[in-house]
């Protein structure tokens, strides 16, 4: 897969007893695949992003959020680091707020941490990170506050357990520290359909108040397992893959946008795989990552106006099958 960063160790499940192998960008998409192509630059963005409501608060969030995983996996130096400077810019200045990273993505929290306090932004963003790869209390504890200090912060938005690692052990860790104030909501995350039904067990039995699954226009298995059960219990769903790790914008890119595109303010193949993702009322936010700014803005504008209705959807999955 284009841009992917390589397997992590393989995560065992519980009861379910699937041995999987995540992917360390599990949440999120890598750079080149959150854009149009390179010759065709966005039209300015016109705003305001759409927000949709976490079902256990009330809190509104905007709809599209940013992932970290490849994009901000870069070092010290500052021609690395300056393009990212630009696509968290763009991120902020156009209302975003909900960043997801995790202490596996290699340098991602650093980075981000470095570029949040230089921007002095922290205020506006909703930071998501996770407890990921670790067994036990003390494991999880070390490491979500080593990722504090990464992140050059006191607490985070959301805590969640990545891919189901050690999950009864870990949300019992992530809902200590929300009652210590240190993040406001736990979650759950997964990135296969494969591991769906296992996500849907433990949501049953946790009930936590974020989850985060993929979803897009070729891979649909979560409208069957993941929305009606987070419907039913009042969970957030954060949506990563999008775009197939890259794959659907590699098969789009060189054919024309159906005509219907424009009725929706859609003037690229991402803007309207991110609609499509977005139109499910039980998707809360999508979390594409890109360390382009001109990537970044065209992923926002599908944020805005309207989404896709049942005929356009089918239509957009027909175009891709």
């Amino acid at each position: 897969m284009a841009n992917r960063r390589e397997f992590i160790s393989t995560a065992t499940l519980t009861a379910a007893g699937i041995a999987l192998a995540p992917l360390a960008a599990c949440s999120q998409e890598p750079a080149a695949s959150a854009a149009a192509p390179a010759a065709a630059a966005p039209k300015p963005f016109k705003g305001p992003l759409l927000t949709r409501a976490v079902p256990s608060t009330g809190e509104k969030i905007p709809v599209i959020g940013m992932g970290t995983s490849g994009s901000f996996e870069v070092g010290t130096d500052a021609a690395s680091r300056a393009p990212l400077r630009e696509v968290l810019d763009t991120f902020v200045n156009a209302g975003g707020s909900l960043i997801d990273t995790a202490p596996t993505y290699s340098t991602a929290e650093d980075v981000l941490g470095d570029l949040i306090a230089d921007a002095k932004a922290r205020q506006k963003l909703f930071i998501a990170t996770k407890l990921s790869r670790v067994s036990g209390r003390e494991e999880g504890l070390a490491q979500f506050n080593d990722s504090l200090r990464r992140l050059k912060t006191d607490k985070v938005e959301l805590l969640q357990v990545h891919n189901l690692g050690d999950t009864a052990a870990q949300i019992a860790l992530a809902r200590e520290l929300k009652q210590q104030g240190k993040t406001r909501y736990v979650g759950l995350t997964h990135y296969r359909e494969d591991g769906q039904a296992q996500l849907a067990a433990e949501m049953r039995q946790h009930k936590p108040d974020w989850v985060q699954i993929n979803y897009s226009p070729v891979s649909r298995g979560a409208e069957k397992t993941i929305f009606p059960l987070a419907r039913e219990l009042g969970i957030a769903v954060m949506i990563n893959r999008a775009f197939e790790d890259g794959r659907l914008i590699s098969q789009m890119r060189d054919k024309p946008l159906p005509p219907w595109a424009a009725e929706v303010g859609a003037d690229s193949w991402a803007q309207l795989i991110l609609k499509y993702v977005l139109s499910p009322p039980e998707v809360t936010v999508v979390i594409p990552a890109t360390s382009k700014s001109r990537h970044q803005l065209d992923n926002l504008k599908a944020g805005t106006g309207q989404l896709l209705d049942a005929k356009q959807r089918d239509a957009l999955v027909a175009a891709m099958a």
